[in-house]
């Protein structure tokens, strides 16, 4: 009786030497042990994502990132100015006039305060007007930055939405912007080769 013959243990797949002079440098981790079967795809290789697409070049992108940035700080500063038109219409009866005159004295007010109750100040531009209808334009404009850089990016939409409220609601424009501003430059980083739309 013959015995049994032992199974001859596959041969480890070993680099093949490349014969048009090209070198090529390996992994640090790199072993004969750890080389593929042939068709076998390593655990990495196969948890791979996609690979990054913008909606633009990285210069358009860095262009409406800067459209954004400067329409954020406006529009929170406008925001900011006309929460404390609100404060002094509302709560305390007054809006800012430039240029008035005194109805008792004649005088002309440079900048004063017009009691709403007496009107006090005859003439002159209504600032706290004024400062309700630019922050109401600008926020157009605003949201036209935020749609542009939201495209540009491929964001989510539940993003677009805070990008949004960044305008109705005190001092988040300058939070969120600070947070689109460093997100879209580590995003540029991390994807220098990302597939542009084109």
């Amino acid at each position: 009786m013959t015995e049994p013959t032992q199974p001859t243990p596959p041969e480890t797949p070993r680099p093949k030497e490349r014969t048009d002079g090209v070198r090529v440098a390996l992994p640090e981790d790199a072993a004969p042990e750890r080389a593929a079967a042939p068709g076998h795809v390593p655990r990495r290789a196969a948890g791979l994502q996609a690979r990054r697409r913008f909606g633009g070049t990285e210069a358009q992108i860095r262009g409406a990132l800067r459209f954004y940035m400067v329409c954020a700080w406006i529009s929170g500063t406008f925001l900011l100015l006309l929460v404390a038109e609100m404060i002094t219409r509302y709560g305390l009866g007054h809006d800012l006039v430039a240029g008035g005159t005194d109805k008792l004295t004649g005088a002309t007010v440079p900048l004063g305060w017009q009691d709403l109750e007496v009107e006090n100040l005859a003439g002159g531009v209504n600032i706290s007007t004024w400062i309700l209808i630019v922050h109401g334009w600008f926020y157009v404009v605003y949201l036209i930055s935020c749609f542009r850089i939201w495209t540009l990016m491929r964001w989510p939409f539940p993003q677009l939405v805070v990008m949004a409220l960044g305008g109705v609601v005190p001092f988040l424009s300058f939070v969120v912007e600070r947070k689109i501003h460093a997100s879209t430059a580590a995003e540029l980083r991390a994807n220098p080769q990302a597939a542009k739309r084109y």
